[in-house]
């Protein structure tokens, strides 16, 4: 199925239900929530998924796992979709948050496959044993580190999503304690406790963040690192790669059709 809405097709008495979806660069979905949990995949393009609790990044040829039930916006950069729709009964180790997975090669063609079924696909035969192997599949992902957990404090969530349109190492837990008006201390306590990582780590994950959307967007590692605030190219590699497990190279845009 294509470029059809989920709400359409979600009463059909199927477990899981495949839907490819196109959009044009830098579209935004409002907040929603679907009732079944959503494998989110990106065939092209990058995408960031905001929560009440944080933000997934979401780079091509990955896929996050959304919960059912749980409100979610999504801000697409040129992406074409490919979406499981399932059950919540028939992944009962779905997580209770979402989660940004590596997408194996076999679970990619079977994903592709599945979208070109139709809704109504046939229970027992090809279709039905393609379905019965994607939801095993579905149980080996491997988690990825794109999260950014976002504080619910108002005052702290508002420097936080500032921080995420121009991240950059010149920032330091002194500037913000200033904005705050508390001591740095108090700052540095209550940002753990928001987020449950300290101000360095969230600082590393949201510019990686950030150099994920730009190697997608085609820009160079030089400049990345120069706009992150990194004295050169290398230190910023090494950075990513421990971040990762990845070289920058590995997330660079393509231009291959899904």
């Amino acid at each position: 199925m294509r470029n059809i809405p989920v709400a359409e097709v979600d009463s059909l008495d199927r477990a899981v239900l495949a839907i490819g979806t196109d959009y044009p660069a830098r579209h935004p979905l409002p907040a929603h929530r679907h009732r079944r949990a959503q494998v989110l995949y990106a065939a092209t393009g990058i995408m960031r998924v905001d929560t009440a609790h944080g933000s997934w990044t979401v780079p091509t040829r990955r896929a996050v796992l959304i919960p059912p039930e749980v409100d979610h916006a999504v801000l697409m950069e040129g992406v074409s979709t490919r979406s499981l729709y399932l059950e919540p009964g028939v992944v009962p180790w779905f997580p209770a948050r979402c989660r940004v997975v590596d997408v194996s090669p076999l679970l990619r063609e079977l994903i592709l496959a599945a979208v070109d079924m139709p809704a109504r696909y046939a229970r027992r035969g090809r279709d039905g044993t393609l379905i019965d192997l994607i939801l095993y599949e579905l149980r080996t992902l491997t988690p990825l580190p794109f999260e950014l957990p976002l504080p619910t404090r108002p005052d702290l969530r508002a420097l936080c999503e500032e921080f995420q349109h121009a991240p950059t190492l010149r920032s330091t837990p002194d500037d913000w304690a200033l904005r705050m008006r508390v001591s740095t201390r108090t700052f540095n306590r209550t940002f753990r406790a928001q987020t449950g990582l300290t101000f360095q780590q969230w600082r590393q994950r949201a510019c990686v963040g950030h150099a994920l959307r730009a190697l997608a967007a085609g820009r160079t590692v030089t400049a990345i690192a120069a706009e992150l605030g990194y004295d050169t190219p290398a230190a910023f590699s090494v950075m990513f790669q421990r971040e990762t497990g990845s070289a920058p190279s590995a997330f660079r845009s393509t231009t291959d059709a899904p």
